[in-house]
């Protein structure tokens, strides 16, 4: 099988180490070390390259930044190469670089095949890249929600299916729920409102105003205010232009504009400069008559009907009514006469909306009872599957007679769907509640391992959970920190075995102080400081021969060269020999 493997890491001014590079076996890697050496740095540094929190206190003193450069070897085609170049990144020689800098000030930046990218484009590259198992990480597993992604994702497909159905089906109907509460819950609001604009639409369509209305009666009413005026205007020019009737002497200008066109049409043959200005006097008094004409007509057709601007003044009266309630003008008023009626449509038409949704909301809530149950059925099949495989792997992990299982119930709620014949809370993930049981020994009834194991016991769970998932849904590499915790003697031997075995289909990196764990390694790592307290390049080392032979007997006995620690040591390494 070909994976991704994380073939190296340089850590520099990280907590206690100063600069070192770790470099990682394709299958088994057990970092050891002393208490306070800075193993977890191994984690640490690995939770940054794929995106983790930055925190500034992780700056070694006195250095302005921590620096972590990963290289991971990556297959072609792999979905996490596919993303990074995606991302603009680039690979070197089938590998993919990637670095994370965290400033002391808190400032943090990635780059991932020589190119500056989110923080987040790691964060998404991990989940198909690295497995990261340590005490928090069996804390998490404690919680139910954790517990039924974890049988979800084994159950693949068989629940994946019916659950994106469901998620869809789910959500339709919180969003009709949710508008159906609207409306039922803004009833008596929107009866008022309602009212109110019925009320308007009944005031305007009682006065029936006409587009520009408001502005004609204005000019109409400016006219009529000043009837008298107007006309005494219009008859004192009629008479200025074309002359008065009762003073036959007088001069006008009409009579004078058509002497100076006699006197020039008299010589306009002489000159045709002037035969041009005796045109455009023609013109002038033509344009003289027909003004005088439109003023005579204009003073007759004057009306000084009182009563007349009193109808005028009373409309504009009953327009500007309308305007102070629902416009600044009469054009403002029918636009909002029109979005009221539609709007009055709307609110009237609630009662047959309200039918409609809660026919709907009934349809689905069926629906999801339906898609539920499916859900429950695949959840029960897949249960059996791997809690059985868990069981078979806790054998391997000297738990012989531990039996995992999963319980899978239902809350009863009258409020919520059919599963079963029964009506049954639900949420965005189903109905079920899904809880992992464990009965360690034979007699002893199943509990939820948050009760029923101990330290070491929920350490091995956790490793037989992880051992299933690699079969059915493998992940490149795993790096458990300190997953043996609270494990010794002959589970410690059995926990390295499985890891081994874990190995074989995939890059395993374990941080562990049992000496039986890092037997098993392929590759044994030893994290020590110097004098100052520091971890230097040197610091971090490969061991081979003698020198692994010394940690391993110092991590037995807590003495380099004790004979008896030693030949532990030696056995250990056979024994593991033995079983690759």
């Amino acid at each position: 099988m070909v994976f991704s493997v994380l073939e190296e890491m340089r850590i520099r001014s990280l907590g206690v180490i100063d600069d070192a590079v770790v470099e990682l076996s394709p299958g088994f890697t057990a970092v050891t070390g002393e208490t306070g050496a800075g193993k977890t740095m191994v984690v640490t540094s690995l939770g940054l390259l794929l995106g983790g929190r930055a925190d500034p206190a992780l700056v070694r003193i006195g250095a302005k930044n921590a620096l972590v450069e990963g290289r991971v070897s990556v297959p072609v085609g792999a979905s996490a190469v596919v993303r990074a170049e995606e991302a603009g990144a680039e690979l070197d020689d089938g590998a993919l670089l990637i670095s994370r800098t965290v400033s002391a000030e808190g400032r943090s930046r990635a780059h991932l095949g020589g190119r500056s990218v989110p923080v987040g484009v790691l964060a998404e590259l991990a989940d198909e890249l690295v497995a990261v198992h340590g005490q928090t990480d069996q804390q998490g597993l404690l919680k139910l929600s954790r517990q039924r992604q974890a049988l979800d994702r084994y159950a693949g497909d068989a629940v994946t299916a019916p659950l994106a159905k469901y998620a869809e089906a789910y959500r339709r109907l919180r969003a009709i729920s949710a508008e159906l509460d609207e409306i039922t819950t803004r009833a008596r609001e929107r009866a008022q409102e309602a009212d109110m604009l019925r009320y308007g639409l009944d005031e305007i369509a009682a006065v029936e105003p006409r587009p520009g209305e408001d502005t004609e009666l204005a000019e109409e009413a400016e006219r009529l205010g000043h009837a008298e005026a107007l006309a005494s205007a219009a008859t004192a020019a009629h008479a200025a232009l074309a002359g008065n009737p009762e003073d036959p002497e007088g001069v006008d200008a009409s009579t004078l504009v058509a002497g100076a066109h006699r006197a020039l049409e008299a010589v306009r043959s002489h000159d045709p400069a002037l035969a041009a200005l005796a045109d455009r006097i023609g013109e002038i008094g033509i344009l003289l008559g027909d003004v005088a004409g439109e003023l005579a007509g204009y003073a007759d057709d004057l009306d000084a009907d009182p009563l007349r601007l009193a109808a005028v003044e009373e409309r504009r009266a009953a327009l500007n009514a309308l305007t102070r309630k629902y416009g600044q003008d009469v054009a403002s008023v029918l636009a909002w006469a029109e979005q009221s009626a539609t709007r009055l449509t709307e609110l009237d038409g609630d009662d047959e909306r309200i039918e409609e949704l809660t026919a709907e909301r009934d349809a689905l809530r069926t629906e999801l009872g339906g898609l539920a149950q499916a859900l429950t059925d695949a959840r029960t099949e897949a249960a059996e599957r791997f809690a059985a495989a868990v069981t078979a792997e806790l054998a391997s992990l000297a738990m012989p007679h531990a039996r995992v299982s999963f319980a899978i119930r239902q809350t009863e709620d009258p409020e919520g769907v059919e599963v079963g014949g029964r009506a049954v809370a639900y949420g965005p993930s189903g109905a079920d509640e899904v809880e992992l049981l464990l009965a360690p020994h034979p007699g002893a009834p199943p509990r939820p391992i948050a009760k029923g194991a101990s330290g070491g016991e929920l350490s091995r769970v956790m490793l037989a959970v992880e051992v299933v998932f690699a079969g059915t849904d493998p992940v490149p590499t795993y790096l458990f920190d300190e997953v043996d915790a609270g494990v010794g003697g002959k589970a410690a031997v059995e926990i390295g075995r499985r890891l081994a075995k874990l190995a074989k289909s995939a890059q395993v990196v374990v941080v562990t102080h049992l000496p039986q764990v890092a037997a098993f390694a392929d590759r044994q790592l030893l994290v020590e400081k110097t004098n100052d307290g520091s971890v230097t390049r040197s610091g971090v080392k490969v061991l081979e021969g003698e020198e692994r032979v010394r940690e391993l007997s110092r991590m037995l006995a807590g003495q380099e060269d004790s004979e008896t620690a030693r030949a532990h040591a030696e056995e250990l390494l056979a024994t593991a020999r033995g079983d690759g």
